[in-house]
């Protein structure tokens, strides 16, 4: 899974790299407007006539994409190092498999630290039933539920949200990286 999702990266990562600079920033709005230049981007790639990658940039998922990712300061990722600092290793990899695939090896690994930060917790695995098991029959009867003390619990819950403060994600924002201008990609 996170070997296909590291492939997956570094094509999204080879496709819209040097998007940033075709990024404008307009603060004539009360709430500034990220608009991604994408005759400029096309143009200086010399992909004008694709297709393929006109309709990506015309789609709603880009559209997303650079109202996500566009600001200038926010949370950076993989993808953000991977756009910025990895252009000249994917460029270089292209024509060695065995690199390629150990890069992907890297990303994959990468992302699996990245959604298990504490790999001392082990996953605790459901036993297999033995043999014959679904013939038992084991029907425990389900408790009454006490409708007072779930009133108390909503209650008592109730009150303590209203009493904290709003949670707030821990994401540390930084200056996102701008990698090389499209021009230089080519």
């Amino acid at each position: 899974d996170k070997e296909v999702r590291a492939i997956f990266l570094r094509l999204f990562a080879q496709l819209f790299q040097g998007y940033r600079s075709c990024l404008q920033l307009i603060r004539i709005h009360a709430e500034p407007v990220i608009h991604f230049h994408k005759a400029a981007f096309l143009g200086q790639r010399g992909l004008i006539e694709n297709d393929f990658l006109t309709k990506v940039l015309n789609g709603m998922a880009f559209a997303g994409f650079v109202s996500e990712r566009g600001p200038p300061f926010r949370a950076c990722d993989l993808f953000d190092e991977l756009v910025a600092f990895e252009v000249e290793r994917i460029k270089a990899d292209e024509g060695n498999p065995p690199k390629m695939i150990k890069h992907v090896r890297e990303l994959a690994e990468q992302l699996f630290k990245n959604e298990n930060p504490n790999p001392h917790i082990a996953f605790q695995k459901v036993p297999r039933p033995t043999e014959g098991s679904h013939l038992r029959v084991h029907i425990l009867p389900f408790p009454r539920i006490n409708e007072c003390r779930v009133q108390e619990l909503l209650q008592e819950g109730l009150a303590r949200s209203q009493g904290a403060p709003p949670a707030t994600r821990g994401d540390k924002k930084c200056v996102v990286p701008a990698g090389p201008p499209v021009g230089m990609l080519i």
